[in-house]
């Protein structure tokens, strides 16, 4: 719509948005994309790219990450629309100086399909879901740049626990409690899993 006056919720939404591919060789950034080799296979392929990640860091050859312009423009469509309201993104990733880590240097890009993951997406395409975790930090700044305020980003734990979850499992019943302690465990949801509320 053209406005907005709303509390808009969206759970694992930036997660499943397009990401462009970067590869760096050590010398230069090359956008990966795919193709078809001499025997009809898709396979990746680098050309040359004017991209390159946000931030200014040590970049290791053979790096490949992410970069997500269409995650950011739909936040700016958001503060163009959002009249009246918050919106609040529930997804995993991290904020910039995590998610661009030497740790992080073969990117975020993973695959699911039947309770399966996997990192290639060439194959059994278009049967599976391809996702890539979330630049925090890239989505706070398209946000504040196209006029929305951050209201706080944290765990999904500590969302859930700063809303009144904990008081609320002690009236649950056992089963219940032990589903909530899925989303707010370190070693489940609730550190991997972040909340930014805009």
């Amino acid at each position: 719509p053209d406005g907005i006056e709303a509390v808009v919720l969206g759970n694992e939404v930036l997660d499943a948005m397009p990401v462009q591919l970067l590869a760096y060789d050590g010398r230069t950034w090359r956008e990966r994309g795919v193709a078809l080799d001499a025997a009809g296979t898709l396979v990746f392929s680098d050309r040359p790219t004017s991209l390159r990640p946000p931030i200014e860091a040590e970049f290791f050859p053979g790096t490949v990450t992410e970069i997500h312009p269409q995650a950011e423009a739909f936040m700016r469509t958001l503060a163009e629309r959002l009249q009246r309201g918050a919106a609040f993104f529930i997804d995993y990733g991290f904020p910039e100086a995590e998610y661009y880590h030497p740790q992080r240097h073969m990117g975020t890009v993973m695959c699911h399909r039947g309770h399966r993951a996997d990192a290639d997406p060439l194959v059994e395409v278009g049967l599976k879901d391809i996702t890539a975790h979330v630049n925090f930090t890239g989505m706070a700044l398209a946000a504040q740049e196209a006029g929305l305020s951050v209201l706080g980003y944290g765990s999904q734990a500590r969302f859930l626990l700063n809303c009144g979850l904990a008081q609320l499992m002690e009236q649950a019943e056992l089963p219940q409690r032990a589903q909530a302690h899925k989303l707010i465990m370190e070693h489940e949801m609730g550190e991997l899993f972040k909340v930014i509320g805009l």
